[in-house]
């Protein structure tokens, strides 16, 4: 079962991708080790910088199935036709959340409906 407080000590780090320092795509791994799912490739050393987020995010989906809000998918979240941002979704009590890691914020969850308000366009991958 997923524990949502495991994530109250991680802090944001650009390209982090080693508990408790993690970035967006960091979390993503180490939620869906938490949830006994396969992992996805590490991106080592890739961030938003030169495009490196929205070139391996895209790249990735080729591999992946597009899906409704469940448990472990992927979330791409884009600023045009550009994945700027990623989190992953929880079952927490029941509901749907998006698990993200943003700077100064560091782990936050959100309702799904609430995080697709943020952006342009969100798509769930599986």
């Amino acid at each position: 079962m997923f524990d949502p407080d495991k994530y109250r000590s991680v802090t944001w780090l650009k390209g982090g991708r080693a508990y408790p320092e993690l970035d967006c795509f960091g979390i993503i791994n180490e939620i869906r080790d938490d949830l006994g799912l396969a992992r996805w490739p590490d991106f080592s050393g890739v961030t938003k910088d030169g495009d490196g987020l929205n070139r391996e995010a895209l790249n990735l989906m080729k591999s992946l199935n597009r899906c409704e809000p469940c448990e472990g998918a992927g979330a791409a979240c884009y600023s045009g036709s550009t994945v700027t941002h990623v989190g992953v979704v929880v079952s927490v009590d029941g509901q749907l959340y998006v698990a993200e890691c943003n700077p100064g914020m560091n782990v936050t969850f959100l309702p799904v409906a609430r995080f697709i308000r943020r952006f342009s366009r969100v798509e769930f991958w599986q």
